[in-house]
């Protein structure tokens, strides 16, 4: 599960090409006639790419499938995420596709992902899930497993600072924040975005635990500078103002994990990654001084939910077997399996229930959180958007910009690119 910056490089890249593969015709080569029918039995050759981790670890993992399935063959091509979406973007072109492929939403490629049918079932699938792979109103992407961000504390810390339990609000948490530094010794109270790439993504649980949504109902605008969002933000801005957090903080992943296992910043919004991350670097005793919580509420607690969804292309070879494949990936004992080898975080909700999971106690966490967590519109002017947010949020961090003009020039900003 190391696919968290990853994915902030393919948004990157996306933006860059997406005109391009907007432009490009319904009848070029990457786009044949869409087949999405589940073969009974899987036969002959499956192709398929995953980037990263998953690419290493598919082709052992796949084995069960072969044996399930006799004369079938999964060839997997694991591809370097840095170069993934030149990849990708190069065999739509030319039709050169793989049968099936790993996928972390990227709706600039969606004309050449086939419908997803009707039996690969997605009902037992959390909806926040589903959302990232669905595009103009279509299932197009099947979700695989799940990031989901949730609040990092040290208990160890919070219990000398007189808290015997975790905050439940966006109060308690600001004021823990603030016990941790004056009677714990941490040096900040809480690691939050002040403006790098990805800080608008990563504090969308704000606006969102506050009533605001990124789009009016019937999709058509952005809606970005409304009440919700400028107390979200306020209230974002209050942590820097107060010197809760750190507006300069290092970015890097490792910074954010070095300085909560120092307890310098012992609070943190992170996915389920940093648990590994941190278990890497302290060893299986840490687990005693820190926990994973909800997101405190605001009128609710709603947090982000990405990940790694799994596509079949219209131009696919062996499409009918491919889509089996994939069923067979969503099932629910497959999905435990897969935790098992890789640490990825189930799609399917009763997967959960497997003692693999329930046991951890870091991990329930994330099941709740999951019930209500969303995922941005999958839109290609997204990234754009998204972009501009970072801008707009740094302004208001490090520039001292009035969160309200800094959302109102947001807005225009989003306005001006539009929803495509």
């Amino acid at each position: 599960m190391r696919y968290r910056s990853a994915v902030a490089v393919l948004a990157g890249l996306a933006t860059a090409a997406a005109l391009t593969a907007c432009g490009r015709s319904a009848e070029s080569p990457g786009q044949a006639q869409p087949s999405s029918t589940v073969a009974a039995k899987a036969t002959g050759r499956i192709t398929m790419w995953a980037m990263g981790t998953e690419g290493e670890l598919l082709p052992a993992f796949l084995k069960t499938f072969e044996a399930a399935n006799p004369g079938v063959k999964v060839d997997v091509t694991a591809v370097p995420w840095d170069s993934s979406y030149q990849k990708f973007q190069t065999a739509i072109a030319s039709g050169n596709v793989p049968d099936v492929a790993m996928m972390p939403g990227l709706p600039v490629f969606k004309d050449a992902f086939a419908p997803v049918p009707e039996a690969v079932r997605t009902a037992d699938m959390y909806p926040g899930a589903v959302a990232t792979g669905t595009m103009g109103g279509r299932l197009l992407e099947v979700p695989w497993y799940v990031d989901v961000r949730v609040l990092y504390y040290r208990t160890d810390l919070a219990r000398k600072a007189g808290w015997d339990r975790p905050p439940a609000t966006w109060d308690e948490l600001r004021r823990l924040a603030g016990d941790l530094r004056k009677k714990a010794g941490a040096k900040w109270g809480i690691r939050l975005p002040a403006g790098m790439t990805g800080s608008f993504l990563s504090t969308l649980w704000m606006p969102w635990s506050n009533g605001g949504e990124l789009m009016n109902a019937g999709r058509s605008a952005w809606t970005l500078d409304t009440p919700e969002f400028a107390a979200a933000y306020e209230y974002l801005a209050s942590y820097f103002e107060q010197g809760l957090a750190d507006a300069n903080a290092d970015p890097a992943p490792a910074a954010a994990v070095k300085d909560f296992l120092t307890g310098a910043t012992p609070m943190l919004v992170a996915g389920p990654f940093v648990r590994g991350a941190i278990t890497q670097s302290a060893g299986d005793a840490f687990t005693g001084k820190y926990a994973t919580v909800p997101l405190p509420a605001g009128k609710s607690s709603t947090s982000f939910v990405g990940g790694a969804n799994l596509v079949v292309f219209k131009a696919a070879k062996n499409p009918g077997s491919a889509w089996k494949l994939v069923q067979w990936l969503s099932e629910p004992s497959t999905q435990v399996a897969w935790y098992r080898a890789s640490g990825d975080l189930p799609a399917v909700r009763s997967a959960w229930q497997d003692p693999a999971l329930t046991a951890d106690p870091t991990l329930a966490a994330f099941a709740e959180q999951l019930k209500t967590a969303k995922a941005p519109p999958q839109l290609v002017s997204f990234d754009k958007v998204g972009a501009a947010g970072d801008s707009a949020i740094e302004r208001i961090v490090k520039g001292g910009t009035p969160v309200a003009d800094a959302l109102r020039q947001l807005q225009q900003q989003a306005d001006g690119i539009g929803v495509s």
